[in-house]
């Protein structure tokens, strides 16, 4: 029989209290950004410098604004699946070691930020233009350098096994 006791010790480790925090403050340095923008935008464009504007655009996509459909019910099934995989990534982070649960502890910050929009606003706001002279890159938002800094470390961690999966 499984003890309800050793499954919580399990759980609610230091690790994965410093975990929890780091997801906190990804979420809240994320919806911090995005309020920032969405209460003091006046110009459709401003201008840092010669590489980085603010430019609010709502992504209805996933990532990077593909899959961008006016659909509802495609809106909501992809809304439905980003859900699961924050659901899954949690017991993922929860089972895995120390760098590795960082990684997915950075994604899932960055991913709820996405999420919370999605339910909030049924978009969510990227504002964040990089570009060189005529190429802009695609606009994102800082839970998206958050999910991508996670995939980086997570990907960097894995080259550091010896087996290969």
């Amino acid at each position: 029989m499984i003890d309800p006791k050793e499954i919580k010790n399990k759980i609610i480790t230091k690790n994965n209290l410093y975990c929890l925090c780091v997801i906190l403050i990804i979420f809240s340095l994320d919806r911090y950004t995005k309020l920032f923008i969405l209460n003091n935008f006046t110009e459709n464009t401003y201008y840092l410098n010669d590489f980085i504007n603010l430019d609010l655009v709502w992504n209805t996509g996933i990532g990077f604004g593909l899959m961008s459909f006016d659909n509802q019910i495609f809106y909501y099934s992809i809304s439905a699946i980003i859900g699961l995989v924050i659901i899954l990534l949690i017991f993922i982070a929860i089972k895995s070691k120390r760098l590795e649960k960082f990684s997915f502890s950075i994604i899932i910050g960055g991913a709820l930020g996405n999420f919370y929009d999605r339910i909030s606003y049924n978009a969510v706001p990227d504002f964040i233009d990089i570009h060189y002279k005529n190429f802009h890159w695609f606009t994102f938002n800082f839970a998206d350098i958050f999910i991508t800094m996670g995939i980086i470390i997570y990907l960097i961690s894995g080259l550091n096994k010896k087996e290969i999966l």
